[in-house]
C-alpha cells in the first residue's frame, strides 16, 4: 500500500477529526443516555435536596473535588495524544460516570446487594466480603454501559481499544468525583455536622490519596477489555484478552473494596494498600502499552507522507507515535527537552489538521506543515 493510501486508511478506521454529535434524535442510544443522566439527575436531588445543614461539607467537597479534577484532566489530555477524541465525546463520558452511572444504577444496586449478602452470609461477612461482591459487577458494569452508548452515537470515532481506554478512564474519573462528594456529605451526616470542613479536608485527603488507583484506572482497564472482545478496529479483536482484562479490573475493584477481609483484619492491611496499588499501576502500564498499538500505527500511516517529502524525519515520527522510550530517545537526539516536545507538538499538531482535512490539501494543512518546518 502506498503511503497516501496508507494515510487515507488511517484516517478512515481511525474516524480521526470527525466531528462528535451528541442530539441525534432519531438514535436510541441518545435516549437511553439521556433517561441515565435524568434518573441519576433525579436521584442526586431527592439524595441532597434536604441538605441545607450540610451545606458547608457539600460546598467544600465540590470545591475540593473540582480543583482535583484540574491535575487528571492534564494527565488525561497528555494521554489524549495520538488520534484525539473530541473534547465533547469525552464531556459526555464524564458526565454519564458522575451521574448516570453512580446515582441511577449503582446506588439501588448496591444497596439491593448489600441487602443480600448480608442475609445470606450474615453481618459479619457482609462487613468484611460484600463490598468487594458487589461493587465491581454493579459499578464497572454501570460505567462500561457509558462505553456502549457513546459507541452507538459516535460508531466511527469510538474504535480501537486505546479508544476504550481513555473514554473508560474519563467515565471512570466523573464516577470517582461524585462519589468521593457524596462520601464528604456521608461522612458530614455521620458526625451529625460537627467541624463539616474538618471532615471535608479529611475526606479529601484519603479518598484523593487513593484515587490513582480507584475508578479511572479500573474502569480504563474494564473498558480497554471490553474494546478487545467487540473488536471494533481492523485486526484488534481478541475475546479471550478482552475477557481476562475486564475480570481483572474487577478482581482489582474487588481487592481494594475488601482489603479488611483479605487482610484477616491483621497488621497486613497496613501493607496491602501499596502492594496493590503497585500491581494495579504494573498492569495499568501493560494493558496502556498493548492498546496504543494500534493508535500508533495509525499515527504513523497518517504521518508516513510526510516523512517521504521530508517534512518530518524519521526520528520525529518514532517520537510523535511512539512511548515514552521514543519522545526519551528524540530528546537525546535533538540535544534539548523543550525543542524536542515543541517538535512533537507541531508534528501531533500537523497529524490533526491532515485528519480533520481528510487527506486533502488545506490552508489549515499547510500551515501546520510550515510550522513544522519553522522550528529549530
Amino acid at each position: 500500500m502506498s503511503g497516501k493510501a496508507a494515510q487515507l486508511a488511517a484516517i478512515e478506521d481511525s474516524g480521526w477529526g470527525l466531528p462528535f454529535r451528541f442530539f441525534q434524535p432519531h438514535n436510541l442510544a441518545l435516549w437511553v443516555y439521556l433517561l441515565g443522566i435524568g434518573g441519576g439527575a433525579l436521584a442526586i436531588v431527592r439524595y441532597f435536596g434536604s441538605s441545607g445543614f450540610y451545606a458547608p461539607a457539600l460546598a467544600g467537597g465540590v470545591l475540593l473535588f473540582g480543583l482535583y479534577l484540574v491535575p487528571w484532566l492534564l494527565l488525561l489530555r497528555h494521554q489524549n495524544r495520538y488520534t484525539a477524541q473530541p473534547a465533547g465525546l469525552l464531556a459526555a463520558a464524564f458526565a454519564w460516570g458522575g451521574v448516570a452511572a453512580p446515582f441511577w444504577i449503582a446506588l439501588p444496586a448496591n444497596t439491593a446487594l448489600l441487602e443480600f449478602w448480608t442475609k445470606v452470609g450474615g453481618t459479619a461477612f457482609a462487613a468484611d466480603w460484600a463490598a468487594g461482591l458487589t461493587a465491581p459487577i454493579t459499578e464497572e458494569w454501570g460505567k462500561a454501559l457509558g462505553l456502549v452508548l457513546l459507541i452507538g452515537l459516535a460508531p466511527r470515532l469510538v474504535r480501537s481499544a486505546y479508544d476504550g481506554f481513555i473514554i473508560g478512564a474519563f467515565i471512570g474519573l466523573g464516577f470517582q468525583v461524585f462519589e468521593d462528594v457524596l462520601y464528604v456529605y456521608n461522612g458530614a451526616a455521620q458526625t451529625f455536622g460537627a467541624n463539616q470542613i474538618g471532615t471535608s479536608l479529611q475526606v479529601f485527603v484519603s479518598r484523593g490519596a487513593a484515587g490513582i488507583v480507584s475508578h479511572a484506572l479500573f474502569s480504563a482497564i474494564f473498558c480497554t477489555g471490553l474494546m478487545w472482545v467487540l473488536g471494533r478496529a481492523p485486526g484488534e479483536r481478541n475475546v479471550v484478552r478482552g475477557v481476562l482484562t475486564m475480570l481483572m479490573a474487577m478482581a482489582f475493584h474487588f481487592a481494594w473494596d475488601d482489603m479488611a477481609g483479605i487482610g484477616g483484619r491483621s497488621a497486613l492491611v497496613a501493607v496491602l494498600p501499596f502492594v496493590i496499588a503497585a500491581v494495579e499501576l504494573v498492569a495499568l502500564s501493560a494493558v496502556l502499552r498493548r492498546a496504543a498499538r494500534r493508535e500508533r500505527a495509525w499515527m504513523r500511516d497518517l504521518l508516513g507522507p510526510e516523512v517521504d517529502a521530508g517534512v518530518l524525519d524519521p526520528a520525529l515520527l518514532d517520537a510523535v507515535s511512539g512511548l515514552r522510550k521514543e519522545r526519551k530517545a528524540y530528546r537525546k537526539h535533538v540535544h534539548s527537552r523543550r525543542r524536542a516536545r515543541h517538535r512533537i507538538e507541531a508534528a501531533g499538531d500537523l497529524a490533526r489538521e491532515i485528519a480533520r482535512a481528510g487527506g486533502r490539501e488545506t490552508g489549515r494543512v499547510t500551515h501546520a506543515r510550515a510550522e513544522v518546518a519553522r522550528l529549530p
